[in-house]
């Protein structure tokens, strides 16, 4: 992971300047299993003048006193990547599947992210071992399959691992409505040998019950739109650049320096 970035500086002095609020207390107010997510890239000075506007109606995860946490998500897909191109196409039933793991304390997870009948997000969570982070374990693909048969009537895939994110990430909270914002800095995406790195942009994920909270206010007034982007199929993007991303060519081409090349025949 990169050190020393503007974007994570930024993150960090705003983070710095913010009331704590304890894990408990957020997971009690605002652990939002089934919300809408708006999805924002912002320069360091967007991040700033956000920041300006809101800072007294969030406050900022604070666990033992550290507030930036590093992250890794391992991703899973079938060999032909049917996954992404499910999210690539748009297609109403899809899916995400990963293990996530909490770099600062060993804390692992697997996450299934399912796309409910009206637009909104569903995430179901299974404590999982660090030892299998890599693989999909038994219990694991237990857990999926029965998923996809109840909510959308399908068989389990055969999915192996895809893509690693790794990034770090501050999270800001509005207790009141129960809205979250996760800032994250300093994307690295890999796969095997290869090794891909983000821009030096936040990413601001704000994840909300409603209509919006007053951060995605804010960035209206800020002229700031809501953009269609996921750090999984940015990293497969980035890490095979023949395979199409029509979806979010503009945001790739934009940030990430991404350029669409032609598969070798």
């Amino acid at each position: 992971m990169s050190q020393g970035s503007l974007s994570l500086d930024v993150l960090t002095s705003v983070s710095n300047r913010l009331d704590g609020v304890e894990l408990a207390e957020v997971l009690a107010e605002a652990a939002l299993q089934t919300r809408v997510d708006r999805k924002y890239l912002l320069t360091p000075e967007q991040f700033q003048g956000l920041a300006q506007r809101v800072g007294s109606t969030f406050r900022v995860l604070d666990i033992g006193g550290q507030r930036i946490f590093g992250y890794e998500s391992v991703y899973f897909d079938t060999p032909a990547l049917d996954l992404f191109r499910a999210h690539r196409q748009g297609r109403r039933r899809r899916y995400k599947a990963r293990v996530r793991t909490y770099l600062d304390t060993g804390a692992c997870m697997f996450e299934v992210k399912l796309k409910g009948r009206r637009g909104e997000t569903v995430k179901h969570r299974l404590p999982y071992a660090l030892e299998d982070r890599e693989r999909l374990n038994d219990e694991a693909a237990e857990f999926l399959g029965g998923l996809l048969h109840q909510e959308y009537g399908e068989a389990m895939p055969d999915l192996e691992p895809a893509v690693t994110t790794s990034y770090s990430r501050v999270t800001l909270v509005d207790l009141v409505v129960g809205a979250r914002l996760t800032c994250d800095v300093d994307l690295v995406c890999s796969r095997g040998q290869l090794r891909a790195q983000g821009s030096d942009m936040i990413l601001v994920e704000s994840k909300c019950s409603g209509a919006g909270s007053a951060a995605d206010q804010a960035l209206r007034q800020m002229g700031v739109r809501a953009i269609s982007v996921s750090k999984y199929c940015v990293a497969v993007a980035l890490l095979d650049r023949t395979l199409p991303a029509n979806k979010w060519n503009r945001t790739l081409r934009s940030h990430f320096g991404w350029s669409r090349q032609v598969a070798p025949v």
